[in-house]
């Protein structure tokens, strides 16, 4: 029967597999082999891909015959001269003609009802019935033409209990349970009668059975429709008409493919496809065996009553009754623990029970241990179950106050990770800086799950599953990793702090210094009397933007060195240093704004005029005289100075007249960026759009109407330097009359003829006037003056010393003037150059009140 086949019990190879394989044996043993014959067939790795047939109908009725000739399968077909059984169980294969057909069709061969072999015995008959329809897409029901409208002819009967028990079993729900197809093949169909009269009669004894069915709650008013679709076809006499028959099979196989409703309306008989996708019962086909034998297995064992006996019933009694004994003592042990962590709970305190683990284990064995010495004497089975619900009871306590312990161990060791974490941070700082983050995280992390991996080891009970509390150690773990990555990141913020606080003060020295040439030149040249002359201001702003990224650029280099040993990934470093330019930018912008402050940037301008109009082309300073084209080098100084005003205006480079690529600079925001990275970061014109400011109101400067206010400002200051010149030249003039030139030449005549004609006297007047000149382009006249001077002085008092010395030595010179003696006053004094002043005075005191 069946050859090639697998029956159930055979081994599992490629041989037994040629063919099909048994699912479910006569004595309704489920094999153990389909998972490996959808594996060696191909259909396990079909997923959702896989159709499941099944045909039902009354024994030797050609149900065997019709599948071989549909889908080339080799099912063994009964002997036309003995008559018997051929097929026992329920037989599977793969479809071997796919053609045309949807793919992984399975088809069920199942045992024929109504046959001499079962005699009355329909339990297999049902139970097989009942497979089938509950895991098949579609149930072809193979009946003969002259059975329709039979009640037992055509197995209306047996639907009927199959239909019952089906809605009882699996169809509880209609709206979330699959729907089927029941698709008649009327055999032997010599068209006498119309296939629609047929359809119409085998329609009503349907509707009809199903109305008289017992129904689950709910479900009374359900219709067969709710749960079934039906399809018709008809097939000529196999024997009488084989070629007719074989055709209008071919035409029947074309159906065996993936189809759809025409309209939201379910039609109770529609063609195309059979395979609609609400007929699938949305099982992968690697899991088709599994849940096939629990269908099986279902049905099998369905009991509609089952009576406990008087011994089941005095164990019922005396189990409970010993479980409440046994149940005392574990809660003196177990209630006190239960209370302490009630009460921290309610305190909010992370409170973790000491020994926990050994109390809660060495409860629960004295527990079950007296349990079992005094149930295990009563029924077995019964024991079984009680022992088993008090084990759930005692192990639902436990449980819970275990997983409150590692709530409070979890939540103690987070807090205790980041203080540690917080306080070595801390403590390295103090030191001078020199701590590795990623080390020291690493360091506290282990530490602290080694505690927390000994508090979970210490609740374990041996054989019992929910106390491996592997899953929460991962959690654990996982906490433990996102606090390192907050704690990373604020690390990260501290340090991006810092970094911008040398920006700032980078930035505050050499924006000044930038700032500064301004108004420090010598001639306009816009550089310090010391160091590299710039070659023009107009470059400002390259130089500014120069120093400015040069310092941004070492700031990022800094932060990244720094962020490496923080083991921080590459999308936090590219958030820090996003961020880190966006806020170099605005500490240079409010630097800028302090640069050009009214009174800074007034200052700078008047410094920047006097210096071209004070100073000469080689820096010296300019002494005015009447002579000098003082109008012009003002006009000249003040329109170059006023030149710098729109130059301040604007953040303009030199080279491109544009802005800088601000843009481009900071960068797109990164994909990593959260919203509290951009909470504390100023807009930007030009590239935070949403904020209404454009690029060129982000680099404006000065606005018109203190460029305005600013000019008018300078313009005046300006004009004061000028007026003070024009005094200091004309003040330096001595007005001499004309005719005083005249009387001196008229006067004078003789003596310059006589100096004319005497040689000597002309090349001495010659000397001395190119002397003079000299002395006085030189500058020399005033000291020269003072040397004289203080030559006269120096003469004076040495005359007036010689003087003394000789009254004073002259006995005669004295009486005649009546003179005292000198009193004390040593001889020999004399007046030493080093005693003089500037002016050629004596500075040393002496006692001396003769002035002579």
């Amino acid at each position: 029967m069946n050859g090639h086949f697998a029956a159930v019990g055979d081994g599992a190879d490629d041989a037994n597999f040629e063919h099909g394989i048994q699912v479910i044996d006569g004595d309704k043993e489920f094999t153990s082999h389909l998972a490996d014959y959808l594996v060696g067939t191909h259909v396990a790795e079909a997923g959702f891909n896989y159709h499941l047939i099944s045909v039902f109908g009354s024994q030797s009725t050609g149900k065997s015959t019709l599948l071989n000739h549909l889908f080339g399968t080799e099912f063994s077909v009964m002997s036309e001269s003995e008559r018997r059984q051929t097929t026992k169980g329920i037989w599977m294969s793969k479809n071997k003609r796919p053609g045309a057909m949807a793919d992984n069709i399975l088809v069920m061969d199942v045992e024929g009802t109504d046959g001499r072999e079962r005699g009355e015995d329909q339990d297999f008959e049902r139970k097989s019935a009942l497979f089938a329809l509950a895991t098949s897409e579609v149930l072809i029901v193979n009946i003969w033409e002259h059975q329709v409208g039979l009640y037992q002819g055509a197995n209306m009967g047996l639907l009927k209990t199959v239909f019952e028990v089906n809605l009882q079993l699996f169809l509880k729900d209609k709206q979330s349970q699959t729907r089927s197809l029941l698709f008649f093949v009327i055999r032997d169909h010599i068209g006498t009668t119309p296939l629609s009269n047929l359809r119409n009669t085998l329609v009503q004894d349907l509707i009809k059975i199903w109305s008289s069915i017992s129904k689950p709650p709910g479900l009374e008013n359900s219709s067969i429709e709710d749960y079934f679709d039906f399809a018709f076809a008809a097939l000529p006499h196999k024997i009488l008409q084989p070629d007719k028959f074989i055709t209008e099979v071919e035409n029947l196989g074309s159906r065996f493919t993936t189809g759809h409703r025409a309209s939201q309306d379910q039609d109770q008989e529609f063609s195309g496809g059979v395979f609609l996708p609400e007929y699938h019962r949305r099982i992968p086909a690697d899991g088709l065996s599994m849940y096939a034998e629990g269908v099986w297995d279902q049905i099998v064992h369905n009991k509609d009553l089952d009576l406990p006996t008087q011994q089941e019933l005095l164990a019922q009694f005396r189990c409970d009754e010993i479980s409440r004994e046994v149940l005392v003592a574990f809660d003196a042990a177990i209630v006190p623990l239960e209370e302490q962590q009630a009460e921290a709970t309610r305190l909010g305190r992370a409170t973790v029970l000491p020994d926990l683990g050994a109390t809660g284990a060495g409860a629960r064995e004295k527990c079950l241990k007296a349990f079992e010495i005094q149930a295990s004497r009563y029924h077995k089975g019964v024991y079984s179950v009680k022992h088993g619900e008090l084990e759930t009871k005692v192990d639902a306590r436990l449980k819970a106050l275990y997983q409150a312990q590692l709530a409070a161990a979890h939540k103690a060791g987070v807090t205790a990770f980041s203080d540690a974490v917080q306080g070595s941070v801390k403590a390295g700082q103090k030191a001078g800086g020199s701590y590795e983050f990623a080390e020291i995280v690493e360091k506290q992390k282990k530490k602290t799950l080694e505690t927390f991996k000994k508090e979970a080891q210490s609740l374990l009970i041996t054989g019992v599953a929910w106390s491996n509390f592997k899953p929460q150690y991962r959690l654990f773990e996982k906490e433990l990793d996102e606090v390192s990555a907050r704690l990373r990141k604020e690390e990260l913020r501290r340090l991006a702090i810092r970094v911008e606080r040398w920006v700032k003060s980078r930035l505050g020295d050499d924006i000044s210094l930038e700032f500064n040439k301004l108004g420090s030149g010598r001639g306009g040249t816009g550089a310090p009397e010391t160091g590299t002359l710039p070659p023009t201001e107009k470059d400002l702003w390259d130089r500014i933007w120069t120093v400015f990224t040069a310092v941004v650029k070492e700031a990022e280099t800094r932060f990244s060195d720094r962020a490496k040993s923080f083991d921080a990934n590459e999308e936090e470093v590219q958030v820090g240093l996003w961020r880190l330019r966006r806020k170099s930018w605005v500490a240079l912008r409010d630097k800028i704004e302090e640069e050009v402050m009214e009174s800074n940037i007034l200052m700078k301008l008047r410094e920047n005029f006097e210096d071209k109009f004070r100073y000469d082309e080689e820096g010296v300073p300019r002494i005015w005289r009447p002579t000098d084209d003082i109008e012009s080098l003002y006009t000249k100084a003040r329109e170059s100075t006023l030149g710098l005003v729109p130059l301040l205006s604007r953040f303009r480079l030199a080279a491109t007249s544009a802005p800088p690529d601000l843009l481009g600079f900071v960068g797109a925001q990164p994909a990593g960026a959260e919203a509290e990275d951009e909470e504390d970061l100023a807009p930007i014109g030009g590239i935070d759009e949403e904020e209404g400011k454009s690029l060129e109101e982000e680099m404006t400067v000065l606005s018109e109407n203190k460029r305005q206010d600013l000019v008018v400002r300078f313009k005046k200051m300006a004009d004061g330097v000028y007026v003070e010149a024009k005094r200091s030249a004309i003040g330096g003039i001595t007005q001499v009359p004309l005719y005083f030139y005249v009387i001196l030449l008229v006067l004078g005549w003789n003596e310059i003829v006589m100096v004319l004609r005497n040689p000597v006297l002309f090349v001495l007047i010659l000397l001395m006037g190119g002397g003079t000149y000299v002395a006085y382009t030189l500058n020399l006249l005033g000291p020269m003056s003072q040397m004289g001077g203080a030559a006269w002085n120096q003469a004076v008092d040495i005359g007036k010393a010689k003087l003394r010395e000789f009254v004073e030595n002259n006995e005669t010179v004295k009486q005649a003037i009546a003179m005292p003696a000198a009193n004390g006053r040593r001889n020999g004094d004399s007046i030493r150059m080093d005693s003089l002043d500037r002016g050629g005075k004596k500075t040393t005191a002496y006692d001396d009140d003769d002035d002579m």
